[in-house]
């Protein structure tokens, strides 16, 4: 009940921060739209900026329904690039670049460890388990550690939406993605 509450309070939250952008996001609305108390919002958030902490966990959220389309008959080479097509185009259409961009900026000078590093969260642990599962069928490398292969996505990832942010989202970052990515990260496909 308090973890299904919390995330209503971060889903409302982000979808308000697209539609009115950050700025114009007051807690009352926030409030209001999720159907909660200020004091059950104050349980769960210090404030509105501590929220931005919760990007990871609506990229989470989404990379858990898409592990569901995961099938066994798909090469993981092509796992990997249907995930990162899918979560990019997700991004293009429910978070604003602009809040992206200041967001990642954050994570380059902050001085506590970021959530979106975090190994924990399941976007690692999902990549990991396509990682290994790839390396053992002969479709993925076995040059790299699997996390360094993990790293290696996540870090090629990282560049399209940083890109896509300095081009103030002028293009779809799926639809980008769809087309650099699997360039992007041929170094993790098993050489024949």
């Amino acid at each position: 009940m308090a973890s299904e509450i919390r995330t209503r309070i971060i889903e409302t939250a982000w979808r308000l921060f697209h539609e009115k952008g950050f700025g114009d996001t007051t807690i009352n609305d926030i409030i209001r739209e999720t159907g909660i108390s200020k004091g059950t919002f104050y349980y769960y958030f210090r404030s509105k900026d501590n929220m931005l902490d919760t990007l990871s966990d609506i990229l989470d959220s989404e990379y858990q329904k898409l592990s569901s389309e995961l099938t066994d008959d798909m090469d993981a080479f092509d796992q990997l690039v249907m995930l990162n097509y899918k979560v990019h185009s997700f991004i293009n259409d429910n978070i604003d670049y602009r809040l992206l961009a200041y967001l990642y900026s954050t994570q380059i000078v902050k001085d506590h460890s970021s959530s979106l590093l975090d190994r924990n969260r399941f976007y690692f642990r999902l990549l990991e388990q396509i990682i290994e599962d790839g390396r053992m069928k002969g479709e993925l490398t076995d040059e790299l550690s699997v996390s360094e292969s993990v790293k290696y996505y996540s870090l090629e990832e990282r560049a399209l939406v940083t890109d896509w942010c300095m081009n103030n989202g002028d293009y779809h970052l799926g639809e980008y993605s769809k087309k650099m990515f699997p360039m992007m990260i041929m170094g993790l496909k098993k050489q024949k």
